[in-house]
């Protein structure tokens, strides 16, 4: 199986046109607070200069269903990624409406490692359920959502525990997008243990945040491929 990749954090054309050489299948723009974050109108003049087939993926954290449409509208992006504490009743709410040919794939983060609370970020009553709640009330929500990134904390750039999420990814019906300190040394290993439809990478790509390393871009994606083919 071929493994989907996302190179996220992307701010500049530059980087974005980097991370398509190397082999990329689509990149995160991310309009939440971080070091990494990105206007709407840049994230705009970067799309408009990209491949068509390039899937690009808006990053937001607990924002309001009218600042997700206009911003995934106003930027052209393909999909979104939920990472703060959305519960399956808001997810659901999400471009209704809109017709099969406009539809938006929907990602939906859920922390496997509880660096959330070593940080101090306060989570509501989605998150407070854990991560094996977390999954389990998605699940039921079947059809809501596209796929689940398991990540261990908003750029933390910390790798959880792979051994851990491996019951709960084989009983799940959506597939998973593995996230949290991949790199070049470590992304094989976790396409080896994990088998995941997709991987997602942000600081190991990078030489200062935001800004990418083109050779650790290469590095990693030609790890993946090799790891599939082991």
């Amino acid at each position: 199986m071929r493994t989907w990749i996302k190179i996220c954090g992307t701010t500049l054309f530059e980087d974005a046109q980097a991370s398509i050489e190397a082999g990329a299948d689509a990149l995160g723009f991310i309009f939440a607070p971080s070091r990494r974050r990105i206007s709407t109108e840049q994230a705009r003049q970067i799309v408009d200069r990209l491949p068509g087939e390039i899937e690009r993926i808006g990053i937001f954290v607990n924002e309001t269903q009218a600042q997700i449409e206009a911003t995934v509208d106003e930027a052209r992006l393909t999909g979104i990624q939920l990472h703060g504490n959305e519960t399956p009743e808001f997810i659901g709410k999400l471009f209704s409406g809109r017709p099969p040919e406009q539809r938006i794939k929907i990602i939906k983060t859920v922390l496997a490692g509880g660096v959330f609370e070593k940080q101090g970020f306060e989570g509501g009553e989605f998150e407070s359920q854990g991560f094996e709640g977390q999954l389990e009330r998605l699940n039921q929500h079947n059809g809501l959502i596209d796929h689940i990134l398991l990540d261990s904390g908003s750029g933390s750039g910390k790798t959880f525990d792979w051994q851990r999420v491996q019951p709960a990814m084989r009983s799940s019906n959506v597939r998973f997008i593995v996230a949290g300190g991949l790199n070049q040394q470590n992304v094989g290993e976790a396409v080896q243990t994990l088998r995941p439809w997709g991987v997602d990478a942000v600081s190991g790509v990078e030489r200062e945040p935001g800004r990418k390393d083109p050779e650790k871009l290469k590095a990693f994606i030609a790890a993946v491929r090799k790891a599939e083919q082991s």
